[in-house]
């Protein structure tokens, strides 16, 4: 079967693998719809993950897929046929994080894509657990379930509730989907970004859009009631934006960090104290989360919809992989679609 294998360090090419075969117990078979392309993407295939890097390796995590085949001893009713959303991480169940419930910054997870392979390929095998039924029959807009399973978390994290007001640094995909879920929840959302063509996207959304300007604290606090933001999502891992939520966020508020990067990020140590801020740091979900996530992906599939910018076949992963890397204003969400 055909699979796009990333083979070094900004190496990947189309290839014949072996098909993974019957479904052992408590395992499913599924052929991958489509697949999201997502900044660690970026990150594995340009060695910029450490150790973590192993080539080759099969890419690709964020997946819609049909249920080719299901092994013994699985109780979770799947049938080949089902359209299903691949929740990619596994966890040891032994490490303090696993211990106390929060399975999803388990010190020894492993994801799709990353510590084995991942949906770039005609074929994959799944454990049963992983593998969530859904009513979305549109493989690249059931594969948006996994980034949104990012927001869900971030807005479980950031203990949202109605009337608040929430300012999200960062219209890319996960910022677009926590706009739409703490809108959901009743808080008014104000989504910042320097692109137009985000802010846009926003607006369709429902989100209220500002653009990046110097006086930006001010006019999102402004904005917020004159005190500031109950809760403030950052969504860019941008030094400066990260700077701007500090400030943003009211007393007494919540710092959500979504975005990742490798910057160094100077903040006020006063600013802490003097606030009494909670800042939270957002990593994966939780399974319980991912199911939410599938929900809401059932819920408002047709305006997610708009998030998916371009689509390459799978024999094109290598051009789609250089070309999101290159268009950052332009690709909200490119998905390899039509691999079968």
């Amino acid at each position: 079967m055909r699979a796009a294998v990333t083979t070094g360090v900004g190496a990947m090419e189309l290839a014949q693998v072996v098909e993974p075969g019957e479904p052992g117990p408590g395992e499913v078979v599924v052929r991958p719809q489509a697949v999201g392309i997502c900044g660690s993407d970026f990150h594995y295939f340009l060695g910029e993950i450490g150790e973590q890097a192993v080539y080759p390796r099969i890419q690709g995590h964020e997946v819609g897929a049909v249920v080719e085949s299901v092994g013994p001893d699985c109780t979770r009713g799947l049938s080949p046929g089902d359209s299903v959303a691949l929740h990619p991480l596994s966890y040891c169940g032994k490490c303090y994080p696993c211990r106390i419930g929060r399975t999803n910054v388990c010190d020894n997870f492993s994801l799709i894509g990353i510590h084995s392979d991942g949906g770039f390929q005609e074929q994959l095998v799944m454990p049963e657990e992983l593998v969530v039924a859904t009513s979305e029959r549109r493989g690249a807009v059931a594969a948006l379930a996994e980034p949104l399973s990012i927001a869900v978390r971030a807005v479980n994290r950031a203990r949202l509730s109605e009337g608040e007001h929430a300012v999200v640094f960062g219209a890319g995909p996960i910022g677009q989907a926590i706009g739409l879920l703490a809108a959901e929840r009743g808080a008014s959302v104000l989504m910042i970004d320097p692109m137009e063509s985000r802010r846009a996207i926003g607006e369709t959304m429902g989100a209220e859009t500002l653009g990046w300007s110097d006086d930006v604290i001010d006019v999102a606090r402004e904005w917020s009631g004159g005190e500031g933001a109950e809760v403030v999502f950052d969504a860019t891992g941008a030094p400066d934006a990260i700077r701007a939520g500090f400030e943003t966020a009211v007393s007494a508020g919540r710092l959500v960090m979504v975005g990742m990067s490798h910057h160094d990020v100077p903040l006020r140590v006063f600013g802490f104290v003097d606030k009494e801020l909670d800042v939270l740091g957002v990593s994966c979900c939780n399974g319980d989360e991912f199911e939410e996530a599938v929900g809401f992906v059932e819920r408002n599939g047709d305006r997610l919809e708009n998030l998916i910018t371009q689509e390459f076949p799978l024999e094109r992963a290598p051009e789609a992989l250089q070309w999101a890397m290159d268009h950052p204003a332009e690709a909200m969400k490119v998905v390899i679609g039509d691999i079968n």
